[in-house]
C-alpha cells in the first residue's frame, strides 16, 4: 500500500507523563482508518502531533507521501493538505454558509477586493453536488447554526474537501447526532472515500467507526494495542477484542489475524 502519512517511533511527554509510547502510524493513500480509544489512550496527543501543534519527542518520525518531515508547523500541516473536523467547532454558527466554507480563504477578484459573488455561487453549488441541500429554505446565506448536527458536519467535510485536503481528521464527529444524522455523517465520509481521499475517524464507538473504516487501529494507555483489517474479523469478535482490552488491558493475541 501507498501511505499518504507514516509515523514511527513516536512518543510524546509532557514532564513526567508519557502520553504515546513508541507508536508507529499510518494512513495509507484512499484509505480511512478508523482510530478507537477511550479517554485518556492518547488520541487527542496523536492528531497534535499530526497538525503541527507537538512536537513529537527525539527519535520519532514523520513521513508525508513518503517524504520525511522535519519540524512539522501547523501551517505546514495544512499546506500538504491535512485538515481536521472538529466535532464542536468546526463552524461559526452566527455565520453564513458560503462564509463558513471560505473562512480564512476568501475568494479575490484580480484587484484584490472580495469576490462575495464568486464565493456565493461557488457555495450554491457545492450545495446541490455535495451536501446535498436541496430545499430552497436553505440558501448560501442561510446561518449555520440552525442546520442539523449531520448537515453541519456535511459543511465541514465538504469544506475540507473544496480545498482540497489530502488528509481529513474527523475528531468525534458523530457525538451527540440522533441514530438519522449520524447515517447522514457516515454518508459524508464514505464520500471522502469516494473523492479518492484518506481519512482519521476518531472515536470511541466501533457500531459508528465500522461501517466505513477500511482498517481500524486502537490505541491505548498511548500505545497500538493492535489493528485490523476489517475484513479480517467480524464486527462480533471485535466487539469481545475490545471488551476485553477494557477489562484487562491488552487484546487478545491467540488469533490468527491479530497484528
Amino acid at each position: 500500500m501507498e501511505y499518504v502519512l507514516q509515523m514511527k517511533n513516536i512518543s510524546k511527554t509532557f514532564g513526567e507523563v508519557a502520553a504515546l509510547h513508541h507508536v508507529n502510524f499510518e494512513v495509507g493513500t484512499n484509505e480511512i482508518v478508523g482510530l478507537l480509544g477511550d479517554n485518556g489512550a492518547g488520541k487527542s496527543t496523536l492528531v497534535k502531533i499530526i497538525t503541527g501543534y507537538h512536537c513529537p519527542d527525539p527519535g520519532g518520525e514523520i513521513f508525508w507521501k513518503q517524504e520525511k518531515v522535519s519540524h512539522l508547523t501547523v501551517s505546514k500541516a495544512r499546506d500538504l493538505g491535512i485538515e481536521v473536523v472538529y466535532q464542536e467547532r468546526a463552524l461559526a454558527d452566527l455565520q453564513s454558509l458560503w462564509r463558513n466554507i471560505f473562512m480564512g480563504r476568501e475568494l479575490s477578484n484580480r484587484l484584490g477586493v472580495l469576490d462575495q459573488r464568486g464565493m456565493v455561487r461557488e457555495t450554491r453549488k457545492l450545495m446541490s453536488t455535495a451536501m446535498g441541500f436541496t430545499s430552497s429554505a436553505v440558501t448560501p446565506e442561510s446561518t449555520v447554526g440552525t442546520f442539523s448536527g449531520g448537515e453541519r458536519q456535511g459543511v465541514a467535510i465538504t469544506r475540507a474537501l473544496y480545498f482540497e485536503a489530502e488528509l481529513i481528521i474527523l475528531d468525534e464527529p458523530t457525538m451527540g447526532l440522533s441514530i438519522s444524522e449520524t447515517r447522514k455523517c457516515l454518508d459524508f465520509v464514505d464520500g471522502i472515500k469516494q473523492a479518492g481521499k484518506s481519512a482519521i475517524f476518531i472515536d470511541h464507538n466501533i457500531v459508528h467507526v465500522y461501517p466505513v473504516a477500511d482498517r481500524i487501529v486502537v490505541l491505548d494507555r498511548g500505545t497500538i494495542a493492535g489493528q485490523f483489517q476489517k475484513g479480517e474479523l467480524k464486527f462480533d469478535e471485535l466487539i469481545d477484542r475490545l471488551t476485553h482490552l477494557a477489562q484487562t488491558g491488552h487484546l487478545e493475541t491467540n488469533h490468527p489475524k491479530a497484528r
